[in-house]
């Protein structure tokens, strides 16, 4: 792999060389010797800078439907952004993450291996707070989980998950399912040690308190759908052509879709006094004229023109008008 110069080491290196600090034969001396890079066997490489790119883009969409999702369940300022996508052991994750937080580990089926969504505490307290009628200010001294505390992260989470859905979308259908929540990392075991995996943080934000959230994504679970990761794969859109016996089953669905119809015979107003005291009898003038036609509406649309009448003793209305598109509705005065 070639190591591309930034524009600020060119700089630099210009500089070096015009001030005689670096000479130019130092610099060919340099070239000429054998360059030798260290390799971690320990942090193997599994993701490309391709397939990173791509979950960069995916769970920047996923970011977007959470701030949509928690901004509605928690009536309050929410912001949530991607800021790093990067690849490291299972074990780095577990020491890099507090000894008490919030792990949502869940599948994600047709994926198989689980994976785990990490809140830090300051963001999950803070939820929980709001949710129970606080400011959603985070707790002075983080204390352990009650039942009814778990009962309520475990159903505002789960929901969350099915954000996931929406944005994995391009590449493959899952349907994630919450498995356990847990708040000590070294009871949770979903990869061993030295495996690889994608590590998506996702800065968060509710009203004033900050906070991390982490989605971890063992290179096992996501490996069979590695290819489809590529931009080439995800930008390319295939179009699909609908065959006759697909059209017909859409045109006979959409045939057996049933609308609401309703005949209007015409619009009063009245008083709430004259209201309560309706008796049985009584008659309630309306803005029509009966010799003028009743509005026909299908859903909330005007479509026909119509009089009343009876069939075999049963109240009917006989279509005599169709109202064309665009044809706007006279309101009397």
């Amino acid at each position: 792999m070639v190591d591309v110069l930034s524009q600020n080491e060119i700089d630099a290196l210009l500089a070096a060389l015009s001030s005689g600090e670096m000479e130019a034969e130092e610099l060919k001396k340099d070239e000429s010797q054998k360059k030798v890079r260290v390799y971690d066997f320990k942090r193997a490489t599994r993701f490309s800078k391709d397939h990173l790119r791509s979950l960069t883009r995916i769970h920047e969409n996923f970011a977007r439907y959470l701030t949509t999702y928690f901004s509605t369940q928690l009536r309050t300022f929410v912001q949530i952004n991607v800021v790093g996508v990067e690849q490291l052991p299972y074990d780095e994750f577990i020491r890099s993450i507090p000894k008490m937080t919030i792990l949502n580990i869940f599948e994600a089926e047709p994926l198989e291996g689980r994976m785990v969504l990490e809140i830090h505490p300051n963001v999950a307290y803070a939820m929980l707070d709001r949710l129970l009628g606080g400011a959603g200010a985070a707790p002075a001294k983080i204390n352990a989980l009650t039942e009814i505390d778990t009962i309520i992260m475990e159903k505002m989470f789960s929901r969350a998950l099915e954000s996931l859905t929406e944005a994995w979308r391009t590449v493959v259908e899952i349907y994630p399912r919450l498995e356990a929540l847990e708040t000590n990392p070294q009871f949770m075991q979903i990869a061993s040690p030295n495996d690889t995996i994608a590590l998506i943080s996702l800065s968060t934000k509710i009203g004033d308190t900050t906070g991390m959230v982490n989605l971890c994504i063992p290179h096992v679970v996501i490996e069979p759908i590695m290819p489809r990761l590529s931009v080439h794969h995800m930008f390319v859109t295939h179009k699909k052509t609908k065959t006759v016996e697909e059209s017909d089953a859409l045109q006979e669905r959409v045939n057996k879709a049933k609308l609401t119809m309703v005949a209007e015979l015409g619009h009063s107003e009245i008083s709430v006094h004259e209201f309560l005291n309706l008796a049985v009898g009584d008659v309630i003038s309306l803005d029509k004229p009966v010799d003028q036609g009743l509005h026909i509406r299908v859903g909330d649309k005007l479509k026909f023109i119509g009089s009343p009448g009876t069939v075999k003793g049963k109240v009917a209305v006989q279509v005599t008008e169709i109202v064309s598109e665009g044809v706007e509705e006279e309101h009397d005065e």
